[in-house]
């Protein structure tokens, strides 16, 4: 019997549409389809922060939460892991996010399992993901998987999940490796491994995806240097 875990999206794109709600729903697609095969039945909540960002505002001056912010954040508080994806501005995480995540009770979020994505309009946005939001949720005492997922304007429609995709870290590779450590941290978290095979499952090997540099050719890292700014 399937195990039953929640997954809260947070979404703090601002466009409509917004690649980092497309980001936030590649993630939470890729979960929801590794996790069967891991003993895991996952119910997925997405919060669309431009929905509640009135909201969001009033509840700093008057300290109240209108019901539909309350119900986001008791959404949090309730889950069992968190992605979190935003976009980068000025090298950090957006306003809107960091106000989100300012109303929910700090303690709230301790020992969650939270997978990381930003969204940006180069590459070199990437390193916003280490400095500013692994601290982050670093200082809430959650437990971040190894693997945070970038996507830049250039990653979109380029990744297909095939060997060479992976050995250069393609977006759609580095969406998958993500997932599935996911999968598995819920995995243990459930006490599912070892035995049949959802056991099988949870403890597969993670996919081999170029996400660092030491991962990558030289003439990889060289398009990366050279390649179009934003």
């Amino acid at each position: 019997m399937a195990e039953n875990t929640t997954i809260v999206v947070i979404s703090a794109g601002l466009g409509v549409p917004s690649s980092s709600r497309l980001l936030a729903d590649q993630l939470s697609a890729a979960v929801e389809r590794l996790a069967p095969a891991a003993g895991l039945a996952p119910a997925v909540t997405t919060l669309e922060l431009r929905d509640l960002a009135v909201d969001i505002a009033n509840n700093f001056v008057t300290g109240y939460a209108a019901p539909n912010l309350a119900e986001a954040i008791a959404a949090v508080e309730r889950a069992d892991a968190i992605i979190a994806v935003s976009p980068v501005f000025s090298s950090s995480y957006s306003g809107l996010f960091k106000s989100f995540i300012d109303v929910l009770e700090p303690r709230s979020l301790e020992g969650k399992i939270v997978l990381l994505a930003a969204t940006g309009g180069s590459a070199r946005h990437s390193l916003m993901l280490d400095f500013a939001m692994r601290p982050l949720f670093s200082y809430l005492r959650t437990r971040i998987l190894p693997t945070a997922v970038f996507a830049a304007p250039t990653d979109w429609g380029q990744g297909d999940g095939t060997v060479a995709d992976r050995a250069s870290g393609g977006l759609t590779a580095r969406i998958e490796r993500a997932s599935t450590e996911l999968v598995q941290e819920l995995s243990r978290e459930h006490g599912i491994g070892g035995v049949g095979a959802a056991g099988a499952a949870a403890g597969a090997p993670l996919p081999k995806v170029a996400t660092r540099p030491e991962d990558k050719s030289f003439e990889e890292l060289l398009a990366d240097l050279t390649g179009p700014r934003a």
